[in-house]
């Protein structure tokens, strides 16, 4: 049987089906009026528990996935946190006289057929996403656990009505070859994180999957055509598991030039880096191949936390990575909090925009305590392998100037203590709003590096909010003003002779790589895609690379460039 579904997250898997069901089972239960009361606090009390799991699911996420999608599963904390989604179910208790766990249930459900009668389909997926903290809050009343979750011992592909984002997050990755639902749209929070885990997945098949599918059904999907069959035939299995070989083929490719230098076929030589954000990271990072780590997000030292982490506890973790890294360069970036991510303990006031507010070196530079204590637990860092220390953020000159003048005061106390640390350090920045684009000459003359951060420079610059689905497709790194501020920073760096890196998803996509090579950039810090990157590097010639990026700077639409860029890389998809 053949069914189609739509396309979420590309890849092939073929396996055996798991059918997943919802196992909560919550009985409507009634109270006396005498035991409203109790039932309240039984309410409060699974609230404050469903909501340390969920900062804990958090930053599990931000550590394993990334800062974006860990923001997901913050919306959902937001939601525990909203006094009129739990007052609205105080007030079921004692107008309906129902127990906490009941009271959940019908709020959720309320919420849920407002949300399916909308027209909006961004709007109309949320309701997965109230469901999840629904079931969440139900769990931790009823203490009930969700049996599906997940035990498998071999490679499956997971059939379904519908998938939480909290449960794809809490994935066992090493058995899950692919998901299939009858539910689902591409911009639910769940697809984005299957494409973020990089799990091949289909959604909205519409038909009851469980009636087709049996538990251990042979599946075949395809996460880039939607397609799913259910029970193939030999002729249809062997056509897939010819594809699969040569993915498997490439794979072992790629391999061959893990250690390699990364270098043009005309000898032009790039650094490729890692993104890492946090310390279970590093064992792949180590083994990965990679020039160094290009960008270190210290943020997870300070999530989920009743207090600030002491000096002591960041060295030891900056410690740990340096010496992990052997000799190869580690990039430091200081606090970046704001935004979607807060720390209670600072008792910051509540902002009506927080991506424009106190966020990054700004906090740092408010807070000089906190700001020094990281700064002294990198500087002593720095005396046990090459740390390099890079400030977020950055929208003003005085702010880099106020920044190094506590750094150099920060270093003259730990050289008085006869604390040893590295007085070579380099110091860079990241370029991430416009403002440090066009004023990128001035800060050039004050730093070492730049690094340059897409991922809040195209939000900026296009004035798009990145995790809103509805204006997701107007979120594009291959806007034309986005490539004439990333050439108009490289040209600055180089015009004072310092080298410029980047840090952002655009550096993580083979697509741009021919573009950035030939507009300059002198370092690649990636997410995901070392090895595609290094390919594709090696496959280049930085002379036509470089006429690449000037026809490029020529177009007038984001789309243009991606089309122009697509044509090229077809014909250089072969390991060189």
């Amino acid at each position: 049987m053949k069914l189609q579904g739509v396309p979420v997250s590309q890849g092939i898997a073929i396996g055996r089906a798991v059918i997943w069901r919802n196992d909560l089972e919550i009985k409507e239960a009634t109270i006396e009026p005498g035991e409203v009361e109790r039932e309240i606090a039984r309410l409060e009390q699974g609230v404050d528990k469903a909501k340390r799991q969920l900062a804990k699911l958090h930053q599990q996420t931000r550590e394993q996935v990334g800062e974006e999608e860990a923001g997901i599963l913050f919306v959902h904390l937001t939601f525990l946190q909203d006094p009129d989604f739990i007052g609205e179910m105080k007030r079921r208790i004692e107008a309906e006289l129902v127990d906490a766990a009941t009271a959940v249930q019908k709020e959720v459900e309320h919420f849920e057929q407002l949300f399916a009668m909308m027209d909006d389909e961004y709007i109309r997926e949320r309701a997965t996403d109230i469901r999840d903290v629904g079931n969440r809050l139900i769990q931790a009343l009823t203490g009930q656990e969700n049996k599906r979750l997940f035990h498998f011992s071999e490679p499956v592909i997971i059939v379904g009505e519908d998938l939480t984002p909290s449960e794809i997050v809490q994935l066992p990755k090493e058995f899950v070859l692919g998901i299939v639902t009858m539910k689902g749209a591409d911009t639910s929070h769940s697809a984005i994180l299957a494409r973020s885990l990089g799990i091949p997945t289909v959604m909205s098949l519409k038909q009851k999957t469980d009636q087709i599918v049996s538990h251990g059904d042979l599946v075949i999907m395809n996460g880039t055509s939607g397609e799913v069959w259910i029970r193939p035939n030999q002729q249809v299995l062997a056509i897939y598991q010819e594809i699969l070989d040569k993915e498997k083929k490439l794979k072992q490719q790629l391999e061959q030039i893990r250690f390699l230098p990364t270098i043009t076929k005309d000898g032009h030589k790039v650094k490729l880096l890692m993104n890492v954000g946090g310390l279970q990271e590093m064992e792949d990072v180590v083994s990965s191949g990679t020039d160094g780590i290009g960008l270190f997000r210290s943020e997870f030292l300070f999530m989920n936390r009743e207090q600030l982490p002491s000096e002591e506890e960041q060295f030891i973790a900056y410690l740990e990575v340096v010496q992990q890294m052997d000799g190869r360069p580690t990039v430091i970036r200081t606090l970046d909090i704001g935004g979607d991510k807060h720390l209670p303990y600072l008792n910051m006031p509540k902002e009506m925009n927080p991506f424009l507010g106190c966020r990054a070196i700004r906090i740092s530079l408010e807070h000089l305590v906190l700001f020094k204590t990281q700064l002294r637990a990198i500087l002593r860092a720095s005396h046990f392998g090459k740390v390099l220390i890079m400030f977020p953020m950055i929208s003003h000159l005085e702010q880099v100037r106020q920044a190094k003048k506590i750094l150099r005061e920060t270093q003259e106390e730990l050289k008085n203590e006869g604390i040893a640390f590295d007085p070579h350090l380099e110091i860079g920045i990241m370029i991430e709003v416009p403002s440090a684009c066009l004023i990128a000459d001035a800060l050039a003359k004050e730093v070492q590096f730049f690094s340059i951060g897409t991922n809040d420079l195209v939000q900026y610059v296009l004035a798009v909010d990145r995790m809103n689905e509805r204006i997701q497709h107007l979120y594009n790194y291959f806007h034309p003003a986005v490539l004439k501020l990333i050439h108009q920073v490289i040209q600055a760096a180089h015009r004072q002779k310092i080298w410029i890196g980047m840090c952002g998803e655009m550096a993580s996509d083979p697509q741009a790589t021919e573009l950035l090579v030939g507009l300059g950039l002198d370092e690649f810090s990636v997410s995901s895609n070392l090895l595609q990157i290094k390919q594709k590097i090696r496959s280049l010639s930085y002379a036509e690379a470089v006429q690449v990026a000037h026809h490029v700077l020529t177009l007038n639409t984001a789309q243009e460039v991606q089309h122009y860029l697509l044509s090229r890389n077809k014909d250089k998809s072969r390991i060189k």
